[in-house]
């Protein structure tokens, strides 16, 4: 079996960076007005309390 060897781009890393920041400020807004996280878990739609993260 090949081994693949998995290499990050500077690019990537910024938009993996991005992502992560946008996610954390999501929940901040959901916390701060109370809402429900929309998430995919297992193929199925749940609704998460972001007071609860």
């Amino acid at each position: 079996m090949r081994e693949h060897k998995t290499t990050t781009t500077p690019t990537q890393k910024k938009i993996i960076e991005a992502m992560d920041q946008v996610s954390e400020k999501l929940i901040e807004f959901k916390k701060k007005n109370n809402s429900d996280l929309v998430v995919m878990k297992d193929g199925k739609i749940v609704r998460i309390k972001a007071s609860s993260l």
